[in-house]
């Protein structure tokens, strides 16, 4: 191994061509542009990081739901009080919004045998099982969340931009983990 190594390093051994140290020079110089070029090229995306934001907690009383959301993102409240929707102050496209509502009596449904189950995919930190699913689009991409308990069905859904949406994923990611049901609401359960 020894042999091999001082044989790859001894410029008479062929391997590199004999070439004026000025040149070998030269050509590393070109190697190390070529490199830094590609290296430049290539995007380093940020990862989100929970510690880089100032959270507020948004608690809807009526139902009882609760979930973080980045401090400096704009609120528009629902007229009845069953949600709200929260805009990026970089980009009012970018949403997160949350509602709730009771579920439909059987009775309502028009036919019975037509009931569409999913298996639940998605635990929350809290514990709760539900649906977690995301569309991507080719104008929008939406992350959605849907948990059940009783008579109430609950919504958190976070929308962006399909070009920006990977920027957004860990976020959204991130407050859907952290989605909390309270052991209370306003409306029987």
């Amino acid at each position: 191994m020894t042999i091999l190594m001082k044989a790859l390093m001894s410029s008479s051994s062929g391997l590199l061509p004999a070439i004026p140290n000025s040149l070998r020079d030269l050509r590393h110089f070109i190697y190390a542009i070529a490199l830094s070029v590609i290296v430049g090229g290539c995007t380093i995306t940020t990862g989100f990081n929970i510690s880089n934001q100032t959270w507020k907690i948004y608690n809807n009383a009526r139902y009882g739901f609760e979930f973080p959301y980045p401090s400096t993102w704009k609120s528009l409240p629902s007229d009845n009080g069953d949600g709200i929707v929260f805009t990026s102050p970089k980009n009012h496209t970018v949403e997160i919004r949350s509602w709730a509502g009771m579920q439909l009596p059987e009775g309502i449904i028009p036919e019975k045998n037509a009931k569409i189950s999913i298996n639940p995919n998605f635990t929350t930190a809290q514990g709760v099982s539900g649906v977690l699913t995301v569309e991507v689009g080719q104008q929008e991409s939406v992350m959605t969340l849907k948990l059940a308990q009783g008579k109430l069905k609950y919504y958190w859904q976070g929308k962006a931009p399909s070009p920006e949406f990977d920027n957004y994923y860990r976020l959204f990611d991130y407050i859907a983990n952290s989605y909390k049901i309270g052991q209370r609401s306003k409306v029987s359960n």
